[in-house]
């Protein structure tokens, strides 16, 4: 009875684990479980060959109820199993199994037999292991009949692509009640894709928490992995999640609508620098943070949008490098603040943008 029951609760894990319902612990959890249904078949095995088959009730059961997940599992492995060993490691259990029935059975039943019958079924097993290691070594290169060469597809890119919002894994955050996740709220909109960077030494996750990991999740990210989320694919809503590393790591991420850009001018005779003359149209504007902001060189000559102050203190948050006429730039602020800017060509041209 213990090594039915240790074998039925091992099967029993190892198929919960593979189904996706113990998303969370999965690897330690098939790992446990199948340890346990190997301890409970050694077991199993030993009983058997000590005292025969039992015959009550329960152990009836429990037989029933391994081979019912033996069959169920080993089903899902051969039907909806993508791995092209699936066949060939089932082939060498079989091997293995066979030849140990026949050696136990044997040794009960008929002792001897054991002896000539083990020692053909090793000799057999070992002109098999040579054989297959001979015929890897000197093999011809290639087979009599020719091999069909299949040219590659190209393989798509599936790197999301789109404006990037960043969100910052910050260092030490692995201790509980230091800042973790920054922004801790971010705001985004809809068709950004949201880059999380880990720069903290310790592993983390992105994990939603809801549903834990169905909507996304990073899996582990070691110090310095990026991970990127194509918010196309998510719904407008706000969506909590956390590191399952350290659950005490949260932090909420809110998908709004797209907004529609906001657009400056730089009108004609921009250039110029004379009394009323307008550089940037409006030269002042107030935005919310995620709202892209488009530049519009309607001027006839060369300018640049260029972050800092003239004239020549810039301070590499965004250039629009040189802007021909009927050039146009545009830049998404994803942090608050005050960024002023100006013409590296014509320093006299200023603007702010100040974002909330």
């Amino acid at each position: 009875m213990p090594g039915m029951g240790l074998t039925a609760i091992g099967l029993a894990g190892i198929t919960i684990s593979y189904a996706g319902i113990a998303h969370t612990f999965i690897d330690g959890m098939h790992a446990l479980t199948g340890l346990t249904m190997f301890i409970g078949l050694i077991f199993l095995a030993t009983g058997i060959l000590d005292g025969g088959v039992s015959t009550s009730n329960r152990a009836k059961a429990t037989t029933l109820v391994i081979i019912s997940i033996a069959l169920g599992f080993g089903m899902f492995a051969f039907t909806m199993n993508t791995s092209n060993y699936t066949v060939t490691l089932a082939g060498l259990l079989m091997a293995i199994t066979f030849p140990a029935i026949l050696m136990a059975y044997l040794s009960m039943k008929h002792p001897e037999f054991l002896k000539p019958i083990g020692a053909i079924a090793g000799m057999a097993a070992a002109t098999g292991i040579i054989m297959w290691v001979a015929f890897g070594v000197v093999s011809p290169d290639s087979y009599i009949i020719p091999q069909v060469e299949v040219a590659e597809e190209p393989t798509e890119d599936l790197t999301p692509a789109g404006p990037i919002f960043a969100v910052e894994i910050l260092k030490d955050s692995a201790t509980e009640g230091n800042p973790d996740y920054n922004p801790d709220v971010a705001t985004v909109q809809q068709g950004y894709v949201v880059e999380w960077t880990n720069a903290d030494s310790a592993a983390h996750t992105v994990t939603s928490s809801v549903d834990f990991g169905e909507t996304f999740d990073s899996s582990l990210m070691s110090a310095g992995d990026v991970f990127t989320l194509d918010t196309n694919n998510l719904e407008i809503g706000e969506y909590e999640y956390l590191c399952i590393v350290h659950p005490w790591m949260t932090a909420t991420l809110i998908i709004e609508e797209p907004k529609e850009p906001t657009k400056v001018i730089i009108p004609e005779g921009a250039a110029l620098p004379e009394e009323g003359q307008i550089y940037y149209d409006p030269q002042t504007i107030d935005v919310t943070v995620g709202t892209t902001v488009v530049w519009d060189n309607v001027d006839n000559t060369v300018h640049t949008v260029t972050s800092g102050q003239p004239p020549a203190d810039t301070d590499g948050t965004f250039d629009s490098e040189m802007m021909t006429a009927g050039g146009i730039f545009e830049f998404t602020f994803t942090e608050t603040g005050n960024y002023d800017y100006y013409c590296t060509f014509h320093p006299w041209m200023i603007g702010t943008v100040n974002v909330e």
